[in-house]
């Protein structure tokens, strides 16, 4: 307490001390000791000092030290209204000091201010609460004792004792106190509302009344780190209950340690924020993000292939593990197959194959709905069960787990595309998971979705890949191409499933005379349009070769029918429209790039035609293979400029390779190289073919897939002299005759008899017409391989036109006698005139001789 002055008197007691004894008595043992620090004077400052009858400091106590600052020696003897009061004020000071040395009591704010410093510096100013009380001296003087309060001191309290009250009261946060002994000394009114009660019910109570025991254990070591550290702790984390609920509430807290007064600790300031809300809504946000990012994975990761099974395993790859823990795709197994379209049946028991599984936990199986299935297997879902109705009814279905297995929750989710189911997807979570919520079906439908467009898509696009490699094959030559003094090898490859079927194509075409025309070409673009502008190229080039046309017309005439393939009307509308400038589409726009070369099996020279192909490459035997320079010309379907040829003699054993470039060139290999690859390659001509096609593709690095290739290998084997009979026969009648005897004595010679009664029938028709209706020399040509063909050649120009000949005309017959006792028939120009033919099959084929007479009589 505060200190009294030793010399004040103290009151007189009218009950002689007897109501002291009694109350000293019932008092408690602890009364009358020192108060520790920390009472409420280490809050208030107040002091006390005693004025002598002559109105002088006489004591003056150490608070008063404290509060005015200046020490007892300097203090006592001096007068207090000349020490501390302002001289305007001195005046009314010295009359209430009069009042008060007369025995008057006084209470009253006094404004005061110290006294200067030693050092001349200007003392501080404040205001004091005084209160004098008189006293008398042992002699009987009139004398006071006078006890001042800080009057700012008690003006902070007052407000500390406002914000207590409204942290304690009014604060919509809850606020604990709690002592050293970490027990709660008070709690506010919002504390109270929350957990129940009043708050004096709360007093005593520790965090273990209030929080799980692990909890309560995490809290309680923090908060007495706290009171022995003095550090605080922010926004920390509490997880527990309130009365009355089983809701899960989250807390953050605030904890400082509160000091006395004197800075004697004295426990811990509790503030806590009910955040369960802001947690779920931090939840939600991070769900919703995590959506968002799964979501921008899948259309970055699914659909890359244009393949079924793989489209389903990059859907597992996405949701596996960040969405489910088990995840399988079925798809319905008419769709694997090629369908049209998968199967709309109404219960939703089709059959289905599993295409892909995926599982975070180690040799973990999943049943699912009903049985397990294994990867691959066909199967059907039960009638009752969820995935069947998902089918049925294209929503998603939860399937209930199994007792005592490994899946707490499953999601069934159909996969749809464009209004129609194509499969299912099962997603599951297994115990320790968090189960599927409504979110997170969303979130797997929008997935299922997503990944069943991709499906779809690579549905009709392996449905048209198909269709488009049935049609090139169907327009390439079935089987192993044969040719007149050619030994023929081939090999075609489309591109994979990635990669849309190209417009590459190669034929072997059997002309007149034992000759062969060998073609390769190479539509631009890709998919069905380029198969089907192929097939037609294709039609058109055999179309062109029976005409018996030079290989520079043929592709000149090619050239016109490829830009009229893009023009409505045709080659005629395409020629007018070149004349007028427009604008090129060029989506309509057909170029081809071709080779076209014609082999003579007697002569063993070959012509060359190129429209902007790679050029063809011969390996002689003993030598190294070379590259011929042919010409290359414009790309079929450019137009305005001819095409070259170069005849090449080919030695006997010679290899011809024609090829297209998928065989040479890729991305990561340029064309150059490609053919520097492909001529080193071809170093052993003399490999039976089939083994030098098999090399050709295993040495080079094809990169097959990224375009198809086409190859085609010929190995020269010409007529040998004596399976060649040549006579000129001059222009007169008896050559007729001649013509008979030389094919007769042929065909003996090559043991023939069949034949020579219908050849010599054939020759004489054939070198008749020759006499008539030719110029110049005849020539007879008799080609034995594997069929007999017979020429006759005459320098007219006419070329021969077979009639119907009426029941009265006496000739006209003949070449319709030709027509009937040949296999095939016809006429081809030549540099010096024409060649008319014929084709006899030989004994023993499958195609029987017609016999002659029967011939004869057929006429009439």
């Amino acid at each position: 307490m505060s200190e009294i002055p030793a010399k004040a008197t103290e009151s007189e007691d009218p009950s002689g001390g007897a109501r002291s004894r009694a109350a000293e008595e019932a008092a408690p043992a602890d009364m009358w000791q020192s108060s520790p620090p920390g009472s409420i004077y280490d809050y208030i400052k107040v002091a006390s000092f005693s004025l002598s009858p002559g109105g002088l400091i006489e004591q003056w106590s150490l608070r008063a030290e404290q509060l005015f600052g200046i020490p007892a020696h300097r203090a006592v003897g001096l007068d207090p209204i000349e020490a501390f009061v302002d001289p305007d004020l001195r005046s009314r000071g010295q009359r209430k000091m009069a009042e008060i040395l007369d025995g008057r009591e006084w209470t009253g704010v006094v404004p005061f201010r110290m006294p200067d410093g030693e050092d001349g510096s200007r003392g501080e100013e404040g205001m004091a609460e005084v209160y004098v009380m008189p006293t008398r001296t042992a002699e009987g003087d009139k004398a006071a004792v006078c006890i001042v309060v800080d009057v700012r001191t008690l003006r902070s309290i007052e407000t500390d004792l406002a914000a207590s009250q409204a942290i304690f009261g009014q604060s919509p946060f809850g606020f604990l106190l709690i002592d050293t002994d970490l027990r709660v000394r008070r709690a506010n009114t919002r504390f109270a509302s929350i957990f129940g009660g009043t708050p004096d019910d709360h007093r005593g109570k520790s965090v273990r009344d209030y929080l799980p025991r692990a909890e309560a254990d995490r809290v309680s070591a923090t908060m007495r780190r706290v009171l022995e550290s003095g550090d605080s702790i922010t926004d920390m984390h509490v997880t527990g209950f309130v009365p009355d609920s089983d809701e899960r509430r989250h807390w953050s807290i605030n904890l400082y340690r509160v000091h006395s007064g004197s800075g004697r600790p004295i426990g811990v300031a509790w503030l806590g924020t009910d955040i369960t809300a802001r947690r779920e809504a931090a939840r939600e946000a991070a769900s919703a993000r995590r959506n968002l990012a799964l979501l921008n994975e899948a259309g970055a990761r699914i659909g890359n292939s244009l393949d079924l099974e793989t489209t389903a395993r990059e859907l597992l790859d996405v949701v596996v593990p960040g969405f489910c823990d088990m995840a399988t795709v079925d798809l319905y197994q008419a769709l694997l197959t090629g369908d049209e379209a998968p199967p709309k049946l109404a219960d939703g028991s089709a059959e289905l194959r599993r295409v892909a599984f995926a599982s975070a936990v180690s040799d973990a199986p999943f049943g699912g709905s009903g049985e397990r299935v294994e990867l691959g297997a066909v199967h059907r879902f039960p009638f009752n069960s969820p995935c069947a109705d998902a089918l049925r009814t294209a929503r998603p279905q939860r399937v209930p787990a199994e007792e005592g297995g490994l899946v707490q929750s499953t999601l069934a989710v159909p996969m749809v595309a464009h209004d129609t189911v194509v499969g299912i997807v099962q997603f599951a979570r297994t115990k320790g998971s968090e189960p599927f919520g409504d979110r997170d079906r969303d979130l797997a439908v929008e997935l299922a979705a997503r990944a069943a467009v991709c499906i779809d898509n690579a549905r009709l696009y392996r449905r048209e890949h198909e269709r488009a490699l049935i049609l090139q094959r169907s327009l390439l030559p079935p089987g192993d191409p044969e040719a007149s003094g050619l030994d023929i090898a081939c090999r075609y490859l489309p591109g994979n499933a990635a990669t849309e079927v190209g417009g590459d194509w190669f034929d072997v075409i059997e002309l007149p005379g034992h000759r062969t025309a060998l073609v390769v070409g190479d539509v631009m673009g890709r998919g069905l349009r380029a198969a089907v502008a192929m097939g037609e190229l294709r039609t058109a080039v055999r179309t062109l070769a029976l005409l018996d046309l030079e290989p520079a017309e043929v592709l000149s005439a090619l050239d016109e029918i490829a830009r009229g393939l893009g023009t409505p009307g045709g080659v005629q509308q395409a020629t007018r429209a070149a004349r007028q400038p427009r604008d090129a589409d060029l989506c309509e726009v057909y170029l081809a790039t071709c080779v076209y070369a014609v082999y003579d099996s007697v002569t063993r020279r070959c012509t060359f035609a190129n429209a902007g192909h790679l050029p063809p490459v011969l390996v002689e035997p003993g030598e190294a293979a070379l590259m011929l320079d042919v010409p290359p010309g414009m790309p079929l379907g450019v137009g305005g400029e001819p095409f070259e040829e170069v005849e090449v003699e080919l030695p006997e054993g010679a290899l011809l390779a024609l090829y297209t470039d998928g065989l040479v060139e890729s991305r990561d290999h340029p064309l150059d190289e490609g053919l520097q690859a492909f001529v080193q390659a071809l170093t052993d001509p003399s490999r039976p073919l089939e083994d030098v096609c098999d090399h050709v593709l295993n040495s080079l690095d094809t990169r097959h897939g990224e375009d198809d290739i086409a190859l085609l290998m010929a190995r020269v084997q010409g007529l040998p002299t004596e399976s060649v009979g040549d006579w000129t026969l001059p222009r007169e009648p008896r050559s007729v005759g001649r013509a008979r005897e030389y094919a007769r004595a042929q065909l003996l010679s090559w043991d023939l008899e069949p034949l020579v009664d219908t050849t010599e029938l054939l020759v004489s028709e054939l070198v008749t017409n020759a006499l008539r209706y030719g110029e110049g020399e005849i020539r007879l040509r008799l080609l034995l391989d594997r069929t007999l063909v017979c020429e006759v050649w005459d320098a007219g120009l006419v070329q021969p036109r077979r009639r119907r000949a009426r029941d009265t005309d006496e000739g006209g017959r003949g070449l319709q006698l030709v027509g009937l006792l040949s296999a095939a028939w016809g006429s081809r120009r030549t540099p010096r005139g024409k060649t008319v033919w014929f084709e006899l099959p030989l004994p023993g084929a499958d195609s029987p001789l017609t016999d002659p007479a029967e011939a004869l009589l057929s006429l009439f």
